[in-house]
């Protein structure tokens, strides 16, 4: 929490936009705190504080501000400069962890005690993490106030509060005023299975076309589309199923359709979408390190904004992996499509959508059927039963719950999982910036020499030690750069998934 105030104080007077997200500036005369580009006058300085979250400032007193709306600034500044404890912790309460469990339960599952936790918070977030998940509530339920239809009742559900009548009381305490008076237009009922469109804002730039090349080149067919510049796909949580569309608009936010029969599961699915789309990013940071690297600087410049995919389940991408090894991107799909229309869940009605037709099928579901009859090697076959069953077991095994270097070694515990398998699930699932599957075949030919010479493994991971704490970054700019110079396509590598 190292915040300059002059520094700070110049941004709000310039509306800096490289600056929202990273901070929040709180006005002691009227009790609100807004975004660095509010287009309100600017206060005075000895009026204003300064604070790295949202959270910090709602903690400090103050409320989020009607006209520059901090639920709609880019979710930046809770993970920069935070230790690798609270940013797990972080995801988790994205998750919904505190929605039903306690701080204490949070706190051993990132592998400390509460009242550390609730220091490291402090320290980092200027709030504890109690404060955090209530302004994520408070947020979201602002935000589906002002850009959706849905009755109160419903926004409070979807918004994570335990009760109408809590969320009624928080409004009321916050803004001096019932929540259905922020909302300034007449409503309508919305039909069942209506979507729920709301936005999600990040730092650009944003390498959009490489991020659907990613996805369409591994969409499961029958889970996911990808066509017209938009993605979709089915998605299930608690027993339940339904859909997402994701698409650009302008160039600092994506628009979010959610169709899903529980409106109780919404931050959770806007937090995997967060995921997914690796909103949280700072491209600009990220790319400042890279380009330390006279290779990766070029790189960096082609693909400004190129972001790591994340996964909407992790077992979902372990599958995944796991079908991808010794065999192309193409062949691996399609044995993730026969595996869902073997043993996944039909999409029903009024869910179903064009080319959205199943769930993927739970780790509950293939560790009690015979997958034998997959066109894949015995010991691959055994692999897949081996993770599906470690996952009915222990749900949360693929939670990031502990350090890197920890959640390789859990995962190449696994039968059949080596370290390009644990690496890539770590990249993509775990979100790990710094995973790096340094055998991967597709990495040292994107950096091999004028002769053709291509480092090794070890070579390249001495190399990748100044790319840090980016080397995932790092990876996907390698694998891209083989396309862009007319190199074989990554779906061509042994190892893909």
């Amino acid at each position: 929490m190292d915040l300059d105030p002059d520094a700070c104080y110049r941004a709000i007077q310039t509306r800096d936009a490289r600056f929202d997200g990273r901070l929040f500036v709180a006005v002691r005369t009227t009790g609100i705190y807004c975004r660095p580009v509010c287009p309100a006058r600017t206060p005075k300085r000895e009026n204003v504080t300064f604070h790295a979250t949202a959270a910090s400032a709602q903690e400090a007193g103050y409320r989020a501000c009607l006209r520059c709306r901090p639920e709609t600034s880019p979710q930046l500044g809770a993970w920069n400069g935070a230790s690798n404890t609270v940013s797990r912790a972080l995801a988790l309460i994205e998750a919904g962890a505190l929605d039903e469990g306690d701080v204490e339960t949070l706190a051993g599952r990132v592998g400390v005690g509460g009242r550390q936790l609730r220091r490291l918070f402090l320290q980092h977030l200027g709030a504890t993490p109690v404060g955090v998940a209530q302004t994520r509530r408070v947020l979201l339920a602002k935000q589906l106030i002002h850009e959706t239809d849905l009755p109160m009742a419903e926004v409070a559900l979807a918004a994570g509060f335990g009760s109408v009548r809590r969320f009624n009381e928080t409004f009321q305490q916050l803004y001096d005023r019932p929540p259905a008076a922020l909302r300034r237009r007449k409503t309508l009922p919305a039909p069942a299975g209506e979507a729920i469109s709301l936005t999600l804002r990040y730092r650009p730039p944003y390498d959009w076309e490489g991020m659907l090349a990613f996805l369409a080149m591994r969409a499961i067919p029958g889970v996911e589309v990808v066509e017209s510049g938009v993605y979709r796909r089915v998605i299930a949580l608690d027993g339940a199923a339904g859909t997402i569309a994701v698409a650009p608009i302008g160039g600092d936010r994506l628009s979010v359709a959610v169709r899903f029969p529980k409106p109780s599961a919404l931050p959770r699915i806007l937090a995997r979408v967060r995921g997914v789309f690796d909103l949280s990013a700072d491209p600009v940071g990220i790319g400042e390190v890279l380009s330390r690297d006279p290779d990766l600087a070029r790189m960096v410049a082609l693909r400004p904004g190129l972001r790591v995919p994340g996964a909407w389940d992790g077992f979902e991408l372990a599958v995944r992996a796991i079908l991808g090894q010794q065999i192309t991107v193409v062949q691996a799909r399609k044995l993730a499509g026969d595996l869902t229309a073997a043993h996944g869940e039909p999409l029903a009605e009024p869910w179903a959508e064009p080319g959205l037709t199943h769930a993927f099928p739970s780790a509950d579901r293939l560790a009690a059927v015979d997958l034998s009859g997959l066109k894949m090697p015995g010991a691959r076959i055994r692999c897949l039963s081996a993770m599906a069953e470690a996952i009915a077991a222990a749900p949360n095994l693929l939670s990031p719950t502990a350090s890197l270097t920890e959640m390789v070694a859990r995962l190449r515990a696994l039968p059949g999982i080596g370290e390009w398998t644990a690496q890539y699930i770590a990249m993509r699932q775990l979100r790990e910036p710094d995973a790096f599957p340094a055998a991967d075949v597709a990495l040292m030919r994107a950096l091999a020499d004028a002769e053709g010479v291509r480092p090794t493994p070890d070579q390249l991971l001495a190399r990748a030690e100044a790319w840090r704490p980016w080397r995932a970054y790092a990876a996907l700019h390698l694998w891209a750069s083989l396309g862009d110079e007319g190199a074989p396509p990554v779906r061509k590598v042994k190892r893909a998934a």
